[in-house]
């Protein structure tokens, strides 16, 4: 798939913006604070419906406007489609593929993008959080059914949380503690489906992993990941706790009855604070390089290149398995962070992608063979393209 044109009206920066991409390498110069990355982030959106700099949507509508526009034409196995999505500041979102309405939520089905940068350091390094979010918004690429599944998980989750603090201020009644067993039935059903797929990603990204760290780097580290699940006994979001137990390889316990298992064993304490401590939202997965967590032990520089494989396996990932053929690439400033040696390799391992966008402050740290359409920014305006 190719982005053909790109259309923005009151986005960041931009109170309007026209620009005709290229299949192949595209690539943004422009000096810092002009407005390249708010480009790539505004095809970043249309993927994953939110930004990789900022949590709020508000944030990406220009000042003093009510809303803005992000439109892009697309091309693929020999069709194209324009999809287009409007960010409002005070109202639901909208959201067009060949100006029919669907949910925003639907947009992955029809565009997936791949976005690396320095933002993304954060998978490695942040808190669990950050590495959750790296895994749904995947699986939502690969699979766009399970948008629904996780939003209607995080709809559960919160009602669940709310019966819980009900009971901990007035004590568990009988009526409460039925539609508690309601909740939990629903929270088991559809947190297991998440924890199964994301269990299910993190193996397939194993291998891609490994190639695309040792393209980056030259070398063998053995970079591996391994899932910490709840169910399991780990806790990403207690500091306190432990890994958990690993689950045995010959361990066919479903996942939905080791699920109930731990709600049941965590009913008192979740009594005590009004808050649910098992399932997906409390899951994380820990990144490694030489048997050596990722986190605390490897360089800054080992660190970056490790987030940097992760994207690119995921891009592989979803070049294999995407109905939509090859993601479009995004590297957005990430040249600058690479020496001679690793920006040659960087740039061989994603010239056979079908299109890849970039983004510099230099043009010279962009190796040539990535410079063949380059466009100019210039204060939220296209100036050569």
């Amino acid at each position: 798939m190719i982005v053909t044109h790109l259309n923005l009206s009151d986005f960041r920066n931009y109170a309007t913006a026209d620009v005709a991409l290229q299949p192949g390498a595209n690539l943004f110069v422009g000096r810092n604070g002009q407005g390249k990355t708010n480009l790539v982030e505004s095809l970043g959106y249309l993927s994953t419906l939110g930004s990789h700099r900022v949590s709020s949507d508000k944030a990406l509508i220009r000042a003093g406007m009510d809303a803005a526009i992000i439109r892009a034409k697309l091309h693929h196995a020999g069709r194209d489609m324009l999809v287009e999505v409007q960010i409002n500041r005070s109202s639901p979102n909208r959201a067009q593929v060949n100006r029919g309405a669907i949910k925003p939520r639907e947009l992955p089905r029809y565009f997936s993008s791949v976005l690396f940068a320095p933002e993304d350091l954060g998978i490695v390094r942040g808190d669990p959080g950050s590495r959750r979010r790296f895994l749904d918004e995947l699986l939502v690429l690969r699979s766009p059914r399970l948008a629904g599944v996780l939003a209607d998980y995080d709809r559960t989750l919160k009602q669940r949380n709310t019966l819980l603090k009900s009971a901990r201020s007035s004590g568990l009644k009988e009526a409460q503690l039925s539609t508690l067993e309601v909740w939990n039935d629903k929270l088991v059903s559809l947190g297991s489906i998440i924890i199964d797929e994301r269990v299910a990603l993190v193996d397939a990204l194993r291998q891609p992993l490994a190639e695309a760290y040792a393209q980056v780097v030259d070398d063998d580290h053995s970079p591996g990941l391994e899932p910490r699940l709840s169910i399991w006994g780990a806790d990403a979001e207690d500091e306190n706790s432990d890994a958990g137990e690993r689950r045995a390889a010959s361990d066919q316990t479903p996942t939905t009855e080791r699920f109930m298992e731990a709600l049941e064993s965590k009913r008192k304490q979740e009594l005590e604070r009004g808050l649910t401590l098992v399932g997906p939202h409390r899951d994380d997965v820990l990144f490694m390089l030489n048997d050596l967590p990722v986190k605390g032990y490897a360089s800054h520089g080992e660190s970056w290149s490790f987030a940097l494989a992760l994207k690119l396996a995921s891009a592989q990932l979803l070049r294999r398995d995407s109905y939509s053929g090859d993601p479009v690439l995004i590297l957005d400033d990430v040249f600058a962070e690479l020496d001679r040696g690793r920006r040659a390799r960087l740039a061989e391992a994603v010239q056979d992608f079908e299109q890849v966008l970039i983004t510099a402050a230099v043009f010279e740290d962009i190796p040539e063979e990535l410079t063949a359409h380059t466009v100019t920014i210039r204060a939220g305006e296209i100036v050569d393209a």
